[in-house]
């Protein structure tokens, strides 16, 4: 079984890819930089205020699937500035509290000068 997840909670896709796919047990969502799913605007700011962004944009989606953050098993991380890597620590680890695996990579660009996007995947046994 597999099913595209969407929710008007989280931002339309802005390229040819879903939100999310759900595959038997196991959900993959996209890349989520921070946009708000409101007006499907990119809000800017700084690493906290996207980080936070990010992080909401995800926990839609996990909840459209029936997931929630305890069931994230994995977690790739896109950071535009290492600098900001102490900052979305602190935030990050207020949300992934089971501490799921996770890759961090400094990526030179993100799509709409984003300095966060996250990806993840979640598994309900």
């Amino acid at each position: 079984m597999k099913k595209i997840i969407y929710t008007k909670d989280a931002p339309q896709a802005i390229g040819p890819y879903s939100q999310a796919y759900l595959c038997a047990n196991t959900l993959y969502t996209s890349g989520q930089i921070a946009i708000n799913p409101e007006n499907n605007e990119f809000i800017g700011g700084n690493i906290e205020q996207q980080t936070k962004r990010v992080i909401e944009n995800l926990a839609a989606i996990l909840k459209e699937a029936g997931f929630d953050f305890e069931h994230v098993v994995k977690t790739t991380c896109f950071l535009k500035n290492m600098e900001d890597f102490n900052i979305f620590n602190d935030i990050y680890e207020k949300y992934f509290t089971s501490k799921p695996a996770r890759s961090c990579i400094a990526a030179k660009e993100l799509p709409k000068g984003a300095l966060v996007e996250i990806e993840i995947i979640a598994i309900k046994n």
